[in-house]
């Protein structure tokens, strides 16, 4: 599969670190667009019990505000992605931010909890395109090297800082009233979408070469739906009931005809050969571990400061800030970082950083203190998001030809959103087995620590791939250069059989 890489006469160059406006401002647009797709992944958590009130929603309801939204973006990220490469990245990014601003702004004027978790999932499949869309423009118009590492740390850190800052928007906008979480994200998108017609590079032609892999297409999404709206649902029908089971059996079933089909077709959504690469491969088990991981973190800590510790919508915004104000001001500086010590370095270390956050957490009880447990908490998680998700990113689609760039994002932003439904609905479970329906601190406490053990434990199984494959990579570059071995002619040969040895 090939693709043209020319681009239009006045498309700047990206060899060196010395960009144009031009160009600063397509990183800028694409930067908001993430911003804005991982924001929405967590911005209305604080939110719900107002939504729920206002609205009349049932908690499994609510739980489908969330829930909505990561099925649409998690289960057709890898058809945005190979849409990219086939239709033109610019042209879908345009059209789905158009969709995610619509979307906005239906979910921030509903009064029917059915309409809001529909705007909701509309939100995530719009941000299924933009997302892989987005991650291929930078990975194609930014040449391999320190101007792409430069560009997909910045990029990156937009949208760990998006992830991370969800929850205290949230409880700002949520302060004045729940509407704003969905109405805030409209004239940011609008304004994205302004500057993206006028900025984003015309490529000559910019599609990959091949057909539509259809058969694919509806495999493979059928499976990454069903197997998110199963981690979902399985916390209230229970993971050992015969509706679970038989969804993992389909689940299960879907995947084996999706790598079959993948396998056999001439244009697949997929190339299976691209996990040949170690480098992504490594990666997306790594993305899918540590958002996993985080989400689940993150959902503890909500219920943990709001229902125990008894915080405020605007407590938990500025209680933390600093894990997301560390991975924000951090962006400038990921660039030349990654240049420096390499992926290969960073994350274990990221992940290392991550694992403390957790693990440190375990410490709860009734009477924490914000200086002694959350707060040293946030800033190893600041850490350790600001140097392992840039990195993750830039080895996910290190190595991976200009044709499959969309799928390479596509790859990852799914591992991210999949690993983060299923990690959060095993927390979940845990929280609700150790409780055991009970109200009192101490049944809340008994359920939030061996959840709190399960992230913990999911983002040591990332540190622990982060490190085999830094030791990989070790190994390989201090490994010898092998020698041609050269046959050399006999004396008195002639030109031409000279010409035939020394090229063998």
């Amino acid at each position: 599969m090939t693709t043209a890489t020319a681009t239009s006469p006045d498309a700047p160059s990206t060899s060196g670190l010395s960009w144009t406006p031009r160009l600063w401002g397509t990183l800028i647009v694409l930067c908001a667009a993430m911003f804005l797709d991982a924001l929405d992944v967590s911005m209305v958590g604080v939110a719900l019990p107002s939504i729920g009130s206002e609205l009349h929603l049932s908690t499994s309801a609510l739980q489908w505000v969330v829930s909505g939204y990561v099925l649409g973006y998690g289960g057709l990220l890898l058809l945005g992605g190979r849409a990219a490469d086939l239709l033109g990245r610019r042209r879908v990014f345009l059209v789905a931010l158009g969709v995610f601003a619509a979307a906005s702004l239906l979910g921030g004027l509903v009064d029917d909890g059915g309409l809001l978790i529909a705007a909701r999932f509309l939100k995530g499949v719009s941000a299924a395109f933009t997302a892989p869309a987005g991650l291929s423009i930078i990975t194609t118009t930014f040449a391999e090297g320190p101007a792409r590492n430069r560009a997909l740390s910045i990029y990156t850190t937009c949208g760990a800082s998006g992830f991370s800052l969800g929850l205290v928007l949230s409880g700002l906008l949520t302060s004045v009233g729940w509407r704003w979480t969905f109405l805030m994200p409209v004239p940011v998108a609008l304004l994205a979408l302004l500057f993206a017609v006028r900025l984003l590079p015309r490529p000559a032609e910019e599609r990959a070469k091949g057909g539509y892999d259809v058969l694919g297409a509806i495999t493979g999404t059928a499976t990454v739906l069903l197997l998110v709206f199963t981690a979902t649902e399985a916390q209230g029908a229970g993971w050992l009931s015969l509706r679970t089971v038989g969804s993992l059996v389909v689940v299960a079933a879907l995947a084996a005809a999706f790598l079959l089909v993948e396998s056999r077709t001439a244009h697949p959504l997929v190339r299976l050969g691209i996990f040949r690469n170690g480098s992504v491969a490594r990666a997306n088990v790594i993305a899918f571990a540590m958002a996993g991981a985080y989400g689940g973190f993150q959902f503890v800590v909500t219920l943990y400061l709001q229902h125990l510790l008894g915080w405020s919508a605007l407590q938990m915004a500025l209680g933390l800030l600093p894990a997301g104000a560390f991975i924000a001001l951090s962006a400038p500086f990921m660039g030349p970082i990654v240049d420096r010590f390499g992926t290969g370095r960073l994350l274990p270390i990221g992940l290392l950083a991550l694992v403390g956050a957790f693990a440190l957490f375990l410490r709860l009880d009734e009477h924490s203190s914000y200086l002694g447990l959350v707060l040293p908490s946030m800033l190893l998680l600041g850490l350790g998001f600001a140097l392992a998700f840039p990195s993750v990113n830039i080895a996910a689609t290190d190595g991976v030809g200009d044709e499959e760039q969309g799928l390479a994002s596509g790859l990852v932003n799914t591992a991210i959103q999949v690993g983060t439904a299923v990690v959060l609905a095993g927390a979940t479970a845990m929280i609700t087995a150790g409780s055991a329906g009970g109200d009192s601190p101490q049944a809340q406490l008994d359920g939030y620590r061996p959840a709190l053990v399960f992230v913990t434990a999911v983002a040591l199984l990332g540190l622990l791939i982060a490190a085999v494959g830094a030791l990989v990579d070790r190994r390989r570059k201090s490994a010898p250069v092998p020698v041609p071995d050269y046959d050399y002619p006999p004396v008195g040969s002639s030109p031409a059989r000279t010409e035939v040895l020394t090229n063998r």
